[in-house]
């Protein structure tokens, strides 16, 4: 039950993340809640993509034990097109599950934006909102205990 939480969680806060409309100016490094994971939503040819350019130590530490390398680089996000009404909908990886998971999102304002993911159908929804981070461009892995 803890890891379907988990996944319902991490779903949702990846998913705010691709709300970003396909458009230069609100394109950029988005980070979740907790401020432990940061993807940068970029264009990937007709669609948006986003992949990991942060993540604390314990995030790559839940990484690691479910068998990568580095969380830094992954592909989180993939396909996610407008769907109307500043709302996007794609793709979203989960590392620490190895899923990959249908997702919306809905792009509030420039730097914020409200991600919903569900499971069983729509059964069960999480909502979270992520943030847009000035001036974050460059991958690292914190140092400190996160």
């Amino acid at each position: 039950m803890r890891k379907f939480i988990s996944l319902i969680a991490a779903v949702a806060a990846l998913v705010g993340l691709t709300s970003v409309p396909a458009q230069a100016a609100d394109m950029g490094v988005w980070r979740n809640p907790k401020d432990n994971v940061r993807v940068e939503i970029k264009s990937c040819g007709d669609s948006m993509c986003g992949y990991v350019v942060y993540a604390s130590r314990k995030a790559e530490a839940d990484a690691r034990k479910s068998g990568y390398q580095t969380l830094v680089g992954q592909q989180l996000l993939r396909d996610f097109e407008p769907t109307g009404h500043g709302n996007m909908r794609g793709k979203v990886f989960v590392p620490t599950l190895k899923v990959t998971l249908s997702g919306t999102a809905e792009f509030i304002d420039a730097r914020t934006m409200k991600a919903k993911g569900c499971v069983l159908g729509g059964v069960i929804c999480k909502s979270q909102i992520w943030t847009r981070v000035d001036g974050m461009q460059t991958a690292r892995v914190e140092n400190n205990a996160g």
